[in-house]
Order: C-alpha cells, then sequence, then structure tokens
C-alpha cells in the first residue's frame, strides 16, 4: 500500500470512541460507510510506558511498525518527536483541522504543530467519594490528610500525580527542566507512603476502589468520573486550588507509516464538531474539536453544560501541562518515581 492505501490501521487506548451498539452507528463504521476505507481500530494501547517498550526495538533501530496511527500521551509525543520516530502528518489534507481549540495549538510537546492532533484531553485532581469523606475536598493537601490514612490512593502515571504535588509547592510544571524542582515533592509522596497513608498506586482501576469507599480520595482523571458519577452521585471531582495537570492523547503517525491519505481522511472527519460531538457523548473526555459543544446540545443538552467536560476559563487556568524533560532528566524522575511505587 503506498500513500494512497485504501486500509488503515489505528491502536488507541481502550474505550476511546463510541461503539456501534443499541441502534446507533460507531464513528469507525461511519467513516468506513462514507469513505470507503477499510479500517482496524483496535485497543491494543494500554500504557505509555509499556508501548513505548513494545516499539523501542523497531522504530529505534530505523524499522517501521504496523499502525499508521497511534494516540500516546502529549509527553510521550514530544519524546517521539525529539527521537525522530514520527512522520509529520499529513495536515495539508486536514482542512478540518481548522476546527482545532486555540489553546492546543502549537503546544508545549509539539511546538510546530506538524506532528500531533489531540485526540482527547482532560485533566487530572482530586477524585473524591464524600460518603467517605464526610467533606467536600478542595485542595491537594487534602490527600495528606492523616483523617484519610490508608484509604488515599494515586497514579501510577507519574506526571499526574507529581504534577498535583509539585503546584502543591508552587512550582511550575510547565517550565521544569531539572530534578531537583522535584526532589521535595518526592520525598512527600515518599513519606505517604511509608506512614501507610497510601492505599495504592493505581492504573484506571482506582474507580472501583473509589465506589466501593476503599479510597476516601485519589488522583484521578476527569473523564473517568464523569462516567461513575453518574451511577454514584457520591463521588465528586475538583481541580484542586493549587493547580492540577492538563493532558491530551494525540494522533501521530509512526516513521514510515504507509496509509497516509486514509489517516488524513479520518483526521478530517473527526474534527468535524457534529462527528467529533459524538465520540464525546460516548467517552465525557474534553474533546480537542471546537464547536463540539452546540452540537453535544442535540445530542445531550445535560451532558453539553457539564462543566468537566466544558472548563470555563478560570478552571483552564488552573491546569498546567508538564514540561517535556531531558532524557537523562526524564531517566531520574521515572527512577526515583519506581523507587516509591514499588514499580
Amino acid at each position: 500500500a503506498g500513500g494512497g492505501g485504501n486500509s488503515l490501521l489505528f491502536e488507541n487506548w481502550p474505550e476511546y470512541v463510541d461503539p456501534t451498539e443499541d441502534d446507533l452507528t460507531g464513528t469507525v463504521d461511519r467513516f468506513m460507510a462514507e469513505t470507503g476505507i477499510d479500517m482496524n481500530y483496535t485497543e491494543t494501547y494500554n500504557d505509555n510506558v509499556e508501548y513505548f517498550a513494545k516499539i523501542q526495538p523497531l522504530l529505534g533501530t530505523g524499522k517501521t511498525i504496523d499502525p499508521d496511527i497511534i494516540a500516546p500521551t502529549s509527553w510521550l509525543v514530544g519524546r517521539l518527536i525529539s527521537l525522530g520516530w514520527l512522520d509529520k502528518l499529513p495536515i495539508d489534507q486536514v482542512p478540518n483541522v481548522a476546527n482545532l481549540r486555540p489553546d492546543l495549538m502549537n503546544p508545549s510537546w509539539d511546538p510546530t504543530g506538524e506532528y500531533s492532533l489531540p485526540w482527547q484531553t482532560g485533566f487530572a485532581g482530586i477524585a473524591y467519594n464524600i460518603d467517605a469523606t464526610g467533606r467536600e475536598l478542595t485542595s491537594t493537601a487534602d490527600l495528606f490528610d492523616p483523617e484519610f490514612n490508608g484509604k488515599i490512593g494515586m497514579l501510577t502515571e507519574m506526571r499526574d500525580t507529581m504534577g498535583l504535588l509539585m503546584l502543591a509547592e508552587g512550582v511550575d510544571i510547565s517550565t521544569v527542566s531539572t530534578f531537583d524542582a522535584a526532589a521535595s515533592a518526592f520525598e512527600k509522596l515518599e513519606a505517604a507512603k511509608n506512614d501507610g497513608q497510601i492505599r495504592r498506586f493505581t492504573g484506571n482501576d482506582y474507580l472501583n476502589d473509589l465506589s466501593t469507599g476503599n479510597f476516601a480520595a485519589c488522583v484521578g482523571w476527569s473523564g473517568d468520573v464523569v462516567q461513575l458519577a453518574i451511577e454514584n452521585p457520591s463521588i465528586r471531582f475538583v481541580i484542586p486550588e493549587e493547580g492540577g495537570t492538563s493532558w491530551a492523547d494525540a494522533m501521530v503517525m509512526p516513521k514510515g507509516a504507509v496509509n497516509r491519505d486514509a489517516a488524513a481522511q479520518w483526521m478530517n472527519f473527526c474534527y468535524d464538531p457534529v462527528q467529533a460531538a459524538q465520540i464525546t457523548a460516548w467517552v465525557q473526555y474534553v474533546s480537542p474539536v471546537a464547536g463540539v459543544q452546540a452540537e453535544l446540545e442535540k445530542i445531550d443538552p445535560e451532558l453539553a453544560v457539564n462543566p468537566l467536560l466544558f472548563p470555563d476559563d478560570e478552571t483552564v487556568a488552573r491546569t498546567f501541562a508538564f514540561a517535556n524533560l531531558a532524557e537523562d532528566v526524564e531517566a531520574e524522575y521515572d527512577a526515583r518515581f519506581a523507587e516509591i511505587t514499588g514499580a
């Protein structure tokens, strides 16, 4: 298949696109019907570090991998760009790129905006179960309240956990470049682990602990909590007053990806607000596509006014994306974090 191949492989995270169910046609099937492209969409992307380890032996030696598109989290996008493992996107074939949210243009992880297009975005903040806490939480400091000893969860995603702790200490994580800037936040995390304050470090599986009250509170992701709160109204989510982290999972094309024309058509399709709204209605993260709110009002008026999906400017101003770290600094952060989490 050359650049004009009629097939497409996208390896994405689990439960990250609306499926065909309940008499509704999912985005992948709508796309195939409209374009005639044979799309293979998989949910085999589970963890950034794990995926990097899988592709490194191939891309690192100049070989190619099968997917035309993958959607790593923004920090890994930055790393893949600096390693030279990505091709520039066929942006000139994606007119709907005009609908990209202005705050996502030329982001820190992709300063020229040539290598990535965000798939979904969101925040990490504090998720809590008010039945277990007995009060509203507002601050990262609440996670260290001795009252919640043994009932706190932290994420294994280093940038989200450390980002909150560093912001709470007044560190601007969007410009951080040294290990020293994080040293005292790491010490605080280690002390909380040793004191038994932290019950465990989790990936996406924190939701169950939060529902049952095993966790009174934890570091969590906005979209998951939106979905959980529908079933369980005692679950809350807050961007801490000291600041939360913002992240994006962004579509990129690994070096040598063959189906460039089909990839451009997919990206263009998903950046049409009508299509993007159907994705948002199901995944309930913050869409990177401007104009989604008006379209979502037609599908789900209640969701269209949810402040976790359409945060106001004041909320956005309190969220920060982690800076790209140099490889050696990244290694120091990762080693220290692994030492504490036992990973």
